[in-house]
């Protein structure tokens, strides 16, 4: 986990890469110039944050701005349940929300589903799971409003992923990819009963990352062809410089400097809210991590596809009831 970054050099170079810094006023509502979501990751996490996240769900509702909620992944801590029952009932909670419910799955989700203190299951039965619980139908959201997306599934090579998907708000380019936390999914599984499986584990991970890979380039090649005065992609983990990050890292950073616009790089996974600007020395590639293990604090976050910085948010706390 890492520290968060100093507030003062944060907001220098926001303003130097062209990225309003936290704190920044949010703006109209969709109908107008601009477009705010909520962005949430790391929740609930235990029957403390269930129990609270209803009244996330109306703090979220009551802003008649907001018109999206994205989630960065980890719908449960790495020691609760994996199984269908627990995995069911928060999907339930997701769909309470008015808006549409984007989410990007998380480590905790499926890949470390093979502790023991999360039933020792076979991660890539939990991901199957998982598909089937968050994503019934492809190409659509779940939430109280769904929206149309679309979905990687769609391309033959790669038709399991239902999870990445890409979608279009006020002309700005979003896509989802599937990326998590345990070096990428390369972690051992070596709390499953009969030890780890290294041949299946590092088959879906190559799979995966050549899905990733593909479609990061898609939302950039999409970004051109319209356009688009911005992109921002969802991932669970940070692509650290690391076995299981490496080449989604450079694909990103080689992207992001040659598309030479607002680039928003939103993730989850270390539960430490910060901003990292001009990230991988990019100066138009900015790193957003949202609030983690906590249902009482959110980030609204608006775009305003015309203003120089297109992206800007602030820290939102649900008032104590």
């Amino acid at each position: 986990m890492r520290k968060p970054l100093l507030m003062a050099a944060a907001i220098a170079a926001a303003l130097a890469g062209g990225i309003a810094a936290p704190g920044t006023a949010g703006a109209a509502s969709s109908p107008g110039p601009s477009f705010t979501f909520a962005l949430l990751g790391d929740t609930p996490y235990g029957e403390a944050q269930e129990a609270a996240f209803p009244a996330l769900v109306d703090d979220v509702d009551a802003d008649r701005d907001v018109r999206l909620v994205l989630h960065a992944g980890d719908v449960k801590s790495g020691s609760t349940s994996c199984d269908d029952a627990h995995l069911t009932a928060t999907a339930k909670l997701y769909r309470t929300f008015d808006d549409p419910f984007v989410l990007t799955p998380g480590d905790n989700d499926w890949t470390d589903c093979h502790r023991a203190a999360a039933g020792g299951f076979l991660p890539t039965e939990r991901l199957e799971a998982v598909r089937r619980i968050f994503y019934p139908v492809p190409g659509r959201t779940i939430g109280g409003r769904a929206m149309k997306v679309e979905t990687q599934a769609a391309d033959p090579r790669h038709r399991d992923y239902v999870e990445n998907v890409r979608f279009t708000e006020k002309g700005v380019v979003f896509a989802t990819v599937h990326v998590v936390g345990s070096s990428n999914g390369l972690a051992p599984w070596s709390e499953l009963p009969g030890g780890d499986l290294p041949e299946p584990r590092t088959a879906e991970y190559e799979a995966r990352k050549a899905a990733a890979l593909d479609w990061i380039d898609a939302a950039f090649d999409a970004a051109r062809r319209t356009d688009a005065p911005g992109v921002l992609l969802m991932l669970q983990a940070e692509p650290v410089q690391a076995a299981g990050f490496t080449e989604i890292r450079e694909r990103i950073v080689e992207r992001a400097r040659a598309y030479g616009k607002p680039v928003m790089l939103v993730h989850g996974d270390e539960h430490v809210q910060e901003a990292e600007p001009g990230y991988a020395g990019v100066p138009n590639l900015t790193r957003l991590e949202t609030f983690g293990d906590t249902a009482s604090q959110w980030l609204r976050v608006t775009v305003e596809p015309k203003s120089p910085q297109v992206f800007s948010w602030e820290q939102r706390t649900v008032p104590a009831r």
